[in-house]
């Protein structure tokens, strides 16, 4: 049985612009969720660098 990945909901992160998508970690706080990884979530103060 395949998975369908394709129809994965996903999100841009507001650190790096780079999309990312659903996780099963994720599947009880997904609307909470802002940043794409730890490396981003700790850098969120320097929003701008990547841009």
């Amino acid at each position: 049985m395949a998975h369908q990945k394709i129809h994965l909901p996903t999100k841009i992160c507001p650190c790096c612009g780079l999309s990312f998508t659903w996780r099963k970690r994720w599947q009880k706080n997904w609307d909470s969720v802002k940043y794409c990884s730890q490396r981003c979530r700790r850098s969120k103060h320097r929003l701008k660098a990547y841009q």
